[in-house]
């Protein structure tokens, strides 16, 4: 135990011992994931603690090469909000943000959504995960990355059941009639991984928080010692890199070593994207936590 606290003191992910099966430690289970995904790796070994331990890049299939001009320009300028500056007016220019009639929108249409773009879901999200917006966000990971999520107003446990149903309505009204929403967050987290790559050179991971309140929430896979367990988190969350900003939203606190390709987005990459001061959005799956209480 004191190894691995002097692991989080160092941002190193500590030893994984004491897990209950060597497949546990290698994939994700089945019943949390699809066959298939739009990404570089199968959602079986991306969601698996073996890649939380030994993380590398992902990729989502064409991104990085159809804006490869973008990440050009980038590479020439030196100062983040420059680039923070080109990426929204590449974004709006590529979408059509800004000339949302441009993109086919009409005006006496019955379903108005030329203001639903990226930011507009993210803050959505951060303001309650579990609505219209969340879903659209959980329905993108879903996606591309084949992790389902596991809770949406409720635990998703059952694929035929009235919670799953009712996230695949509130995530099929979110991109009804919008312009390429998951394109779009395509290319925000293709950009994300791009300047963290810039931010943190040679490091591999950060050590996150996340504040919650009821532990029978999160689906426990093994329980390494008393404050060590892995978990299954839904395929999308929100952590801070803040403890004491995290101890705010709950009686537990846990923390993990997030590997920086499962950052999705985090508030200082664009100004007033989300609504915290040092949130990140965080892509699930199978995660080794420390647990404190309070």
């Amino acid at each position: 135990m004191k190894n691995a606290l002097e692991d989080l003191k160092h941002n190193k992910p500590p030893d994984f011992v004491g897990v209950a099966t060597e497949a546990q430690l290698t994939s994700l289970p089945r019943y949390a994931r699809l066959p298939i995904n739009h990404c570089n790796l199968p959602a079986a070994i991306l969601g698996g603690l073996s890649f939380n331990r030994s993380p590398v890049p992902l990729q989502l299939d064409g991104v990085a090469q159809f804006h490869h001009g973008l990440f050009a320009l980038m590479d020439k300028l030196e100062l983040a909000p420059q680039r923070a500056e080109a990426f929204t007016l590449h974004m709006n220019a590529s979408f059509y943000l800004t000339q949302p009639e441009q993109a086919g929108y009409v005006a006496n249409t019955r379903h108005r959504r030329q203001k639903a773009d990226y930011l507009r879901m993210l803050r959505g999200w951060s303001f309650d995960a579990d609505g219209r917006e969340g879903a659209a966000l959980k329905g993108w990971v879903e996606s591309r990355f084949g992790l389902l999520p596991r809770h949406h107003a409720g635990p998703i446990r059952d694929f035929s059941g009235e919670a799953y149903r009712r996230y695949l309505e509130l995530r099929a009204a979110a991109l009804y009639g919008s312009n390429a929403l998951e394109a779009q967050f395509d290319l925000l987290y293709t950009y994300s991984q791009y300047e963290l790559a810039r931010l943190y050179p040679g490091q591999s991971h950060l050590t996150l928080y996340r504040g919650v309140n009821r532990l029978d929430d999160y689906e426990t896979l093994a329980k390494l010692d008393k404050r060590r367990r892995v978990v299954l988190l839904n395929n999308l969350n929100s952590f801070s890199s803040c403890r004491e900003r995290a101890d705010e939203f709950g009686d537990y606190l846990l923390t993990a070593f997030v590997p920086l390709s499962k950052i999705f987005c985090y508030t200082s990459l664009l100004p007033g994207m989300l609504k915290g001061e040092s949130e990140y959005a965080v892509i699930g799956g199978v995660y080794e936590v420390n647990l404190a209480t309070y």
